[in-house]
C-alpha cells in the first residue's frame, strides 16, 4: 500500500531541502565532482556509440580521454595564451577607446560633450576605471572558474572523476533505478527521460552551438584582422545559449571594436558586421536546429531568472547548476500542470465524469 500523499510529499520535500542545503554547504568542495560529473553525462552517448561499434566501455572511455586530453593541450597551448594576451590588451586600450569616442560625441553632439556635464565626466571615469582596475577584472574573469577550489587540485580532479564516472555510468544509472520506490518506478522513470530529452536536446545542443559559434567568431573575426578577435569571438558564443544575447553583446563589442581600430575603412567594418549577420544566420538556420531543435527549449527569461538566482545563492556552483536545474524545473512543472489539469480541483466532478484523464507528460515537448 502507498503511503499517504501528506507523507510522500513530506518525504520528497525534505530530500529537496536537504539537496539545496548540501549544495549551499558544500559548494566549494564538490564543484570538481560537479564538473565531472556533468563531462561524463555528455561524453556517454558518446561511449556508447563506441560500443555499438565493437570497443569495450574501457576501451571507448579512454579513446575520449585521450582526445579530450589532445584537445585540451591544444587549447591550453595555443588559445588560452592568445585569450589571455588579447584580454590584457584590451584592458590596456580601453582608456584610449573611452577618449576617441568622447572626441567623437564631441565633434558631433557638441551640446552633450560639454565641460563639466555627465556623459563627458562618465566617459573619462569610466576610462580611468577600466584603466586601473583593469587588471583585476581580468584576473577575476580568467580565474573565477577555478578559483572556487585549488587550481591544481580542480585540473587533476575532474578528469578523474569524469574519467571514472563514464566508466561506471551504465552502472550507477542501473543502481539508482534499483533504489527507486516500486509504487512510483514508473512515474520517475517517466519523468527522468523527459528530463534527460530536454538535457540532451537542449543543455548538449546548446553547448555544441556555443563552441561552433564562439569558434566560428573567432576565427573569422582575426581572419579579419579584429585584434581583439579571439575575445570577442569567445564572449559571442558563451552567451549563446540566451538567444540574442550572445550576439547582440558580442557584436556590439566587435563592431564597436571594428570602429576604433577600423575607422574610415568602411570596408573592413561591414565585413566585420558580416560576420555576425552571417553567424546568426547560421545559428537560426542550420545550426540550432540541427542540434537543439525547436520542439525541446527553455524559455530565455526562465534562463536568465535562473543564472541569477542561482548565482546569487550558490555563488559559481550555482550557475554552472543553474541551467539543468532550470531544465528539472520545466519538466516538474509540466508533469504538475498535467495532473492539475487532469484533476478534481481543475475540472471539478462533472468535469471529471465527463472526460477521460490526460495523459500525464503530454506536454512534454512544451517550452517552459
Amino acid at each position: 500500500m502507498a503511503l499517504p500523499v501528506r507523507q510522500q510529499v513530506t518525504y520528497w520535500g525534505v530530500a529537496a531541502v536537504g539537496l539545496a542545503a548540501v549544495l549551499w554547504g558544500l559548494g566549494d568542495v564538490i564543484l570538481p565532482f560537479l564538473v565531472g560529473g556533468a563531462i561524463a553525462y555528455f561524453m556517454d552517448p558518446v561511449a556508447d556509440r563506441l560500443e555499438r561499434m565493437g570497443l569495450s566501455r574501457v576501451s571507448a572511455t579512454a579513446t575520449i580521454a585521450l582526445i579530450a586530453t589532445l584537445g585540451f593541450v591544444v587549447i591550453g597551448l595555443a588559445v588560452l595564451p592568445m585569450m589571455i594576451r588579447q584580454l590584457s590588451q584590451l584592458v590596456a586600450t580601453a582608456p584610449e577607446i573611452a577618449q576617441r569616442l568622447q572626441s567623437f560625441l564631441t565633434t558631433t553632439f557638441p551640446s552633450l560633450m560639454e565641460p563639466g556635464s555627465v556623459i563627458n565626466e562618465t566617459l573619462a571615469a569610466a576610462g580611468e576605471a577600466v584603466k586601473a582596475r583593469g587588471g583585476e577584472l581580468a584576473s577575476t574573469l580568467l580565474s573565477s572558474a577555478m578559483g572556487v577550489v585549488n587550481f591544481v587540485v580542480f585540473i587533476v580532479v575532474v578528469p578523474v572523476v569524469a574519467f571514472y564516472m563514464l566508466l561506471d555510468w551504465d552502472r550507477m544509472v542501473a543502481k539508482i533505478d534499483s533504489w527507486l520506490p516500486r509504487d512510483h518506478v514508473d512515474t520517475v522513470r517517466h519523468l527522468a527521460r523527459s528530463i534527460d530529452r530536454v538535457l540532451s536536446g537542449f543543455v548538449r545542443g546548446q553547448v555544441s552551438v556555443c563552441l561552433i559559434l564562439g569558434t566560428f567568431y573567432s576565427i573569422a573575426l582575426m581572419l579579419a584582422g579584429l585584434n581583439f578577435g579571439l575575445i570577442a569571438g569567445a564572449i559571442a558564443g558563451g552567451l549563446t545559449f540566451i538567444p540574442y544575447v550572445g550576439a547582440l553583446v558580442g557584436g556590439v563589442l566587435a563592431i564597436g571594436l571594428a570602429l576604433f581600430q577600423f575607422w574610415g575603412d568602411w570596408v573592413s567594418i561591414g565585413i566585420v558586421a558580416a560576420i555576425f549577420a552571417a553567424g546568426q544566420f547560421l545559428e537560426g538556420n542550420i545550426i540550432t536546429p540541427k542540434l537543439v531543435g525547436s520542439s525541446v527549449g527553455l524559455h530565455p527569461l526562465w534562463l536568465i531568472f535562473a543564472l541569477s538566482a542561482f548565482g546569487t545563492l550558490f555563488g559559481f556552483v550555482g550557475m554552472l547548476v543553474a541551467v539543468p536545474v532550470a531544465a528539472v524545473i520545466g519538466v516538474l512543472t509540466r508533469f504538475a500542470l498535467d495532473h492539475y489539469l487532469a484533476g478534481r480541483l481543475y475540472k471539478g466532478l462533472e468535469g471529471l465524469q465527463e472526460t477521460p484523464p490526460a495523459q500525464s507528460g503530454a506536454h512534454d515537448e512544451d517550452t517552459v
